[in-house]
């Protein structure tokens, strides 16, 4: 998969990559009325209305920006700018309701389009930014749509990650170890647009250490709980335990305590071989812990992705497929959370606006790797850093076990 790659059939980019990813926006609602669309589910989340006002409010100012003439609805910056309105307010605009928001999608993507169509001269980096931004706000739905117990057309759920049934211990705790290398970290500048937080590129040391075949599943969870995973206070940090204190968990947050778990708005059976989703960095943490492990670091983490030792040097991996080292699951099953707090690389410049990263800087954010079965493909490579607060579990989240060799 190149970091410009769809799946399914091959399509013109950006064009058709700007259609295809608004039908899959608006196949996403399709069943919903806008009673639903308009409801606060949750306080962590947006009304969906407002993500379609927002994707429309994305795309028009970054249009407008790059042909240098005025947004189509400049009145609307202010409730749309992610940055000045906390989700927890924003069911207190006053937001597009559904028909408006729709007529705005639909407004903004056929001027984009007829400008391409015109003289192709729109900044192909923009319109990157502006695909991926609409592709990650499809995936932040979902986290709405899981909260709720929405069901919806395109999801899914998650696809099985090829364990290896000869494998002794499939459960996520088999490690494997890597030697040491000096590898390139970071997305290499020739293959096209890459986040800001991604860049640049550069040589880091990275020690022998080992790191589990597979993520950690739900049998190795159950486990865990069997263990007194959530009842024993010398597994957790300080903050860690603070959290479990205050939140009263007991499980992953989909998890209903009689072997059942929600997928959107499906109830089912655990799955013993699927890894375990939806856990916090607190939670992630004390199961590594218990095991007298610990989580990898982004770097490792990325090595162990990409890193041909026979060739010394990165590959493209695909989701789903073995890493060169013979490592499962690693792009496009669940976000693995990292022991790495989310600061910008040696040389890190913001781009093209400061409030995409420098902002999140610091060490209150832990980054994540390889996507999740929600994820585009755009977004499931092994150099994408995602980030979100440690008690953070509405996420697609789940972990994948390292120790020092």
């Amino acid at each position: 998969m190149t970091r410009g790659g769809f799946r399914g059939a091959e399509l013109d980019y950006p064009s058709g990559a700007l259609i295809e990813t608004r039908e899959r926006t608006l196949q996403l609602i399709a069943d919903f009325d806008s009673d639903t669309l308009e409801t606060v589910h949750s306080p962590l989340m947006s009304p969906l209305v407002w993500d379609l006002g927002h994707i429309a409010a994305f795309e028009d100012l970054w249009v407008s920006r790059t042909i240098s003439e005025p947004m189509l609805h400049p009145e609307l910056v202010d409730i749309y700018d992610a940055d000045e309105t906390p989700r927890a307010k924003r069911g207190e605009l006053p937001f597009l309701k559904t028909g408006e928001a729709l007529a705005y999608l639909e407004e903004v993507q056929a001027r984009t389009l007829g400008l391409l169509e015109r003289d192709g001269g729109l900044d192909r980096e923009r319109l990157g930014l502006i695909i991926r931004h609409e592709q990650q706000h499809n995936e932040t739905m979902l986290q709405t749509f899981q909260l709720a117990r929405l069901n919806s057309p395109f999801a899914d759920g998650i696809e099985r990650f090829p364990i290896d049934v000869t494998d002794p211990d499939p459960a996520g705790l088999n490690f494997v170890r890597l030697d040491g290398a000096a590898v390139p970290i970071g997305a290499d500048p020739d293959e096209g647009f890459a986040y800001d937080n991604e860049k640049p590129q550069h040589i880091v040391e990275v020690a022998a250490f080992r790191i589990a075949r597979a993520p950690v599943t739900n049998a190795a969870w159950s486990e865990f709980i069997e263990r007194g995973g959530y009842e024993r206070s010398e597994w957790w940090s300080p903050e860690g335990w603070a959290w479990r204190t205050a939140e009263q968990a007991s499980a992953p947050l989909t998890w209903t305590g009689d072997g059942r778990r929600w997928r959107l708005g499906e109830l089912l059976e655990l799955d013993p071989a699927e890894p375990v989703i939806h856990v916090s960095w607190f939670e992630a943490d004390a199961f590594a812990r218990s095991w007298g492990a610990r989580l990898p670091s982004e770097f490792e983490w990325e090595l162990a992705a990409s890193w041909d030792p026979g060739t010394q040097s990165k590959i493209t991996p695909e989701a789903n497929a073995a890493s060169p080292l013979g490592l499962l699951g690693m792009i496009g099953n669940v976000w693995e959370w990292t022991a790495t707090a989310f600061h910008g690389y040696p040389g890190f410049v913001a781009h093209p606006y400061r409030e995409y990263s420098e902002q999140f800087f610091g060490d209150r954010y832990r980054v994540l790797r390889g996507g999740s079965w929600a994820s585009r493909p755009l977004m499931a490579t092994a150099t994408f850093r995602n980030w979100d607060l440690p008690q953070r579990r509405q996420i697609f989240s789940g972990l994948r076990l390292a120790s020092d060799a």
